[in-house]
């Protein structure tokens, strides 16, 4: 059964552009003051990941995701997202993975930690985790299965966000903004800033402009996120599933467009474009998660029941199709 666009990024919510690193000297997309928004800004990888031919966490391989990220001008990394197959993972897992993705970034990079869990106490030990070893923010989706209602939402992130001192992330995903119900969410200790993965930008721009406090916004649907900048004082940034694929041209999306320069960065949304529509046909995730074998950094498939391995033939047969977008280097037999 094929993948439909809006269920792929929003339970799954991309490397051959010349880099241009938007660090020291190049223009920013707007934060807000305060210290826990300072340096905050740009493309984030919802970072896949790796695993093992065993099935076990590959951690040198989050270590080289994460370089090839650096290299390419990502801000920072999204840990055990939706990308990153966080529901599938064990609480030890994901624990391995904010590890390592510290022990990697060193500081040169935002971390946020995704900490959602279908129970809200799971959550909480992974938030805590996350304060003791030095991430950045932490984040949440709201409640998935039980507790899908406004009420619980709101204890569940009451819960999480008050059991750190890091700043809260919102994670909106595939859920319709409503800007006098949703500003409540901000009156919580510790919530400043939302990943929206949605395409009602004005609703968030309604809420960000009722807000009382500073909070920070980023996008998250790849294939818009240019237009989501045209909002100018709204999204500070992106975190998508193809910055980790082709992470050279969101970052320099970002910073064309806090230069103004849309007219420029409109090539590089288009092959943006083209490339995600590539991804959401194919028939499950361990068919984009091949694209990190593309590119030279193989991260096995997808965990069950989000994917399945791939024969050699039907990931010949993809690479053909990445093959044929002519701006992604090949690197499998690097």
């Amino acid at each position: 059964m094929k993948t439909n666009r809006r269920d792929f990024l929003c339970m799954s919510a991309f490397a051959g552009a010349t880099a241009v690193m938007p660090g020291k000297g190049f223009a920013q997309l707007p934060v807000p003051g305060g210290s826990e928004f300072a340096g905050m800004a740009g493309a984030y990888a919802a970072l896949v990941t790796p695993y093992k031919p065993d099935g076990s966490v590959n951690e040198e391989m989050i270590e080289k995701v994460i370089e090839y990220g650096l290299a390419n001008g990502l801000a920072g990394f999204y840990l055990t997202g939706s990308t990153g197959e966080g529901f599938l993972l064990s609480n030890d897992e994901r624990k391995l993975v904010y590890d390592r993705a510290v022990k990697t970034a060193h500081g040169r990079a935002k971390l946020i930690a995704h900490v959602g869990c279908l129970a809200t106490q799971d959550a909480v030990e992974l938030a805590r985790h996350a304060a003791k070893i030095g991430i950045d923010w932490v984040s949440s989706v709201a409640p998935v299965y039980f507790g899908q209602n406004f009420d619980a939402a709101y204890a569940h992130y009451k819960t999480i966000s008050e059991a750190t001192d890091l700043p809260f992330m919102i994670y909106s995903i595939g859920q319709q903004i409503v800007p006098d119900r949703d500003l409540k969410f901000f009156d919580l200790k510790n919530v400043k800033g939302m990943k929206y993965t949605g395409y009602a930008y004005w609703t968030v721009k309604a809420l960000r402009y009722r807000l009382p406090k500073p909070a920070i916004f980023f996008a998250g649907a790849d294939e818009q996120e240019l237009c989501a900048f045209a909002y100018g004082d709204t999204f500070s940034g992106c975190i998508g599933t193809t910055d980790n694929m082709i992470p050279a041209h969101h970052s320099q999306i970002c910073r064309l467009a806090a230069e103004g320069r849309f007219a420029e960065a409109q090539p590089l949304m288009d092959e943006v474009v083209r490339f995600v529509d590539l991804v959401v046909s194919a028939p499950h995730a361990s068919y984009w998660k091949s694209i990190m074998r593309y590119i030279g950094l193989d991260c096995g498939p997808a965990r069950s029941p989000a994917g399945q391995p791939l024969g050699e033939a039907e990931y010949q047969a993809y690479a053909a199709k990445i093959d044929a977008l002519g701006f992604i280097e090949r690197r499998d037999n690097a």
